[in-house]
């Protein structure tokens, strides 16, 4: 984002010196908790803000368990390809906060992050808000206040009371597949979580539903019902399938052809065929099946089944050793990615190890147990830095439960280390899976 003077004339006060992480880092304690669902926050200081939300471009809102961020990635990829300014909204970031806020197509600035953030600060005053709450209205600042034709919106967690949810009007909703996560914040059943993610659906605006369990979709079928919002869903009205070197698409144009996305693995084609479906329902952008094709060839999305060839731990292993990462951390995620291993296997075998961290929230029996007949061995880690981190000793016997051969190591290097000897013996597969926020320590550390 270069410097907008529109935005940065709005600020008075006195402007802070200070970095984007200082500010942040202050921003976290302005309620005591780090996740407390709620809108009535984000109505008191979206107020303050001169309701940014009201000022937006046309808005596509999305939620999910898994694949909301990929789909993102695709449908801003191919808008791009066709010319559009795109601002984009994701959560959580790997490396730097920044990553969270695409302002009409690039990063935001630093200096003009810690401005905005320092701003929003200054307006919201000592009143509590959540980290999320806060960063959430700074992003819809920025965005409200720098031209673009379109908001790509991801929720943080659930839909209904998700602090995006601000946004009255989107011009689209989309739910990506719905399964068991966050069972703290949204229940622990399957129908609930669905009704969460249901709740960003609005009154007459068209819902695009990706792939869905039946329990899933029959609560998005009767909430979309009542709030008389027309459905576009996965295998009734569009429908995607593999065709060795490709995927075709069929929904309301009839059936096209499309080469594969370059993020890497098969559930890629659900993903950017949700993303094709949207694109259908976005009839005022004129997206054609060569943008669409462009934009799968350039499509990027860090940390999704992503291999890492360059950097300090490439340089550190043997050259026939596959590195990929994935921030994987739900089971549904887990069997995701052992698909795809399971399919480079029937046309490569390789053994594949796997070096893993986890969040105390997370389902880590379900999890291992998806990927228990894809691994040959691996290590368990804690996640640095991170206070709901499972201790690499207690996650490895999850593991171990599950039928895995691992073992319980001190730190990413030490876990590369004890696997050393068997990655060394000739071409295998490491994985490296679990969290989004080991996801982040590895691209740090890799450089």
């Amino acid at each position: 984002m270069t410097a907008n003077p529109r935005l940065l004339n709005s600020r008075s006060g006195n402007m802070t010196a200070d970095t984007s992480d200082q500010v942040l880092t202050r921003l976290m304690t302005l309620h005591p908790k780090i996740i407390d669902l709620s809108l009535a926050r984000m109505e008191q200081v979206l107020a303050k803000l001169d309701h940014p939300e009201k000022r937006l471009p046309p808005v596509l809102h999305v939620a999910g368990t898994n694949g909301k961020g990929s789909l993102i990635a695709h449908l801003r990829a191919m808008l791009e390809a066709a010319g559009y300014r795109v601002h984009v909204y994701t959560s959580p970031h790997l490396v730097r906060f920044a990553e969270r806020i695409r302002v009409a197509g690039t990063i935001i600035d630093e200096k003009d992050l810690a401005e905005l953030l320092a701003f929003c600060e200054q307006a919201n005053g000592p009143t509590p808000i959540t980290y999320f709450e806060i960063t959430t209205a700074a992003a819809f600042k920025a965005f409200a206040e720098t031209p673009a034709d379109i908001l790509l919106l991801e929720t943080g967690l659930g839909g209904r009371l998700d602090a995006t949810n601000m946004v009255e009007r989107p011009i689209l909703t989309a739910i990506t597949p719905i399964s068991m996560d966050h069972a703290e914040y949204l229940g622990n059943e399957l129908a609930g979580i669905a009704g969460e993610k249901a709740g960003i659906m609005k009154a007459g605006v068209p819902v695009v539903i990706g792939r869905q369990t039946s329990e899933a979709l029959a609560v998005l079928r009767a909430t979309a019902a009542r709030l008389k919002a027309a459905t576009y869903i996965f295998d009734e009205d569009w429908s995607c399938r593999g065709t060795g070197d490709g995927w075709r698409f069929r929904g309301r144009t009839g059936e096209q052809a499309f080469p594969m996305s370059s993020l890497a693995g098969m559930h890629q084609i659900d993903n950017a065929a949700t993303a094709v479906a949207c694109l259908e329902q976005l009839r005022a952008f004129n997206v054609t099946p060569d943008h669409i094709a462009e934009g799968l060839r350039r499509v990027e999305w860090p940390a999704r089944l992503q291999r890492l060839t360059t950097g300090k731990l490439a340089s550190l292993l043997p050259a026939n050793v596959e590195i990929w990462l994935d921030g994987g951390h739900n089971p549904a995620a887990a069997e995701q990615i052992a698909k795809s291993f399971r399919d480079w296997n029937r046309r490569d075998p390789k053994p594949t190890y796997l070096i893993t961290g986890m969040l105390n929230t997370k389902d880590r029996g379900a999890f291992f147990r998806e990927l228990a007949e894809t691994i040959t061995k691996g290590c368990c880690i804690a996640i640095a830095g991170e206070a709901a981190t499972t201790p690499a000793d207690e996650l490895a016997k999850f593991a171990i439960d599950a039928g895995l051969d691992v073992s319980g190591q001190t730190s990413l290097g030490a876990a590369v280390m004890a696997l050393m000897p068997d990655l060394e013996q000739g071409g295998c597969r490491l994985l490296i899976a679990g969290s989004l926020y080991l996801a982040g320590q590895v691209l740090r550390e890799n450089g």
